[in-house]
């Protein structure tokens, strides 16, 4: 049995989540909260095998919250759901303890695939982001969860409209008040995403999707 504590503030998401597993047999939500205080006060309570959480709550982030639960509780297992994508967010998850990284797009199949992995002690990441920092933390313990769809952020979107319409990196760099490398690093990552194999594939794919703001 995999018992679990999940912390969100978006109420439906967590109704959700509990009424997929409702009749799962072997996985058991033994407790919800909307916010970082909460859930720590709750895992010292139910000392669950995995904790769901999201990074930006009330009062305490997950980000904070999950340091405080590896400290007192190292053998609890977390799993980071949220729809930041940017490194950053991710590197600062995975410093503070979490196993596993999931977007929340990715869909509840996914989330189950990962439960079980973190679970078991392993480490899981979503599809769309393992590439933000795979060669720093992938290991043979490492699952990346296998998806047919492709998940772009918004500012990614942002920047291939602004390439279908001809403009090069400089131009959406002054046009989205980033730097060059910023606007660069983003086409890098967008290439991996879409499987692609140049900066001229990205184009003629931002092209031939008509990508418009």
């Amino acid at each position: 049995m995999i018992t679990i504590v999940m912390a969100e503030d978006h109420q439906m998401l967590i109704d959700g989540v509990k009424s997929f597993f409702e009749y799962d047999d072997h996985i058991h939500i033994i407790g919800t909260v909307n916010n970082g205080e909460e859930l720590v006060k709750l895992v010292n309570l139910k000392q669950p095998k995995v904790v769901i959480t999201d990074i930006r709550m009330p009062k305490m982030d997950g980000i904070e919250a999950t340091k405080k639960i590896k400290k007192l509780h190292p053998y609890v297992n977390i799993l980071a759901m949220t729809m930041f994508d940017q490194p950053e967010a991710i590197k600062q998850m995975l410093d503070a303890g979490a196993s596993g990284y999931l977007l929340k797009n990715s869909g509840i199949k996914m989330l189950h695939e990962a439960i079980e992995v973190v679970a078991n002690g392993n480490t899981f990441f979503d599809p769309n982001v393992a590439f933000n920092f795979m060669n720093n933390y992938i290991d043979k313990n490492v699952k990346i969860g296998t998806s047919n769809k492709i998940i772009l952020s918004n500012r990614e979107k942002e920047i291939l409209a602004l390439i279908a319409n001809g403009k090069t990196s400089k131009e959406i760099a002054a046009n989205l008040f980033l730097a060059k490398t910023t606007i660069d690093t983003h086409r890098k990552n967008m290439i991996r995403k879409l499987d692609l194999k140049s900066g001229s594939e990205l184009v003629k794919y931002a092209i031939d999707q008509k990508y418009q703001f």
